[in-house]
């Protein structure tokens, strides 16, 4: 499992390629990715982004139980 800080790397690194047209570049691991389009790279961009979210905390909860009471 990778850790926040990887992860952020990895979509730092997809971004700017994503930024500079680059369709194909060398990860951290030193394997060579290499994407058909821009909506596949953003669409990579985008599942990074939410297993970001997911290992900060940032998504909500998916099921809220309210207790109530009179007070009494």
């Amino acid at each position: 499992m990778a850790t926040l800080a990887d992860l952020q790397q990895r979509r730092d690194a997809l971004f700017k390629a994503l930024t500079d047209g680059i369709r194909s570049f060398r990860d951290q691991n030193g394997e060579e990715v290499a994407f058909s389009s821009g909506s596949e790279m953003r669409a990579a961009l985008a599942a990074l982004d939410r297993e970001i979210a997911n290992l900060s905390g940032g998504r909500p909860p998916s099921t809220i139980i309210f207790r109530t009471s009179k007070g009494l």
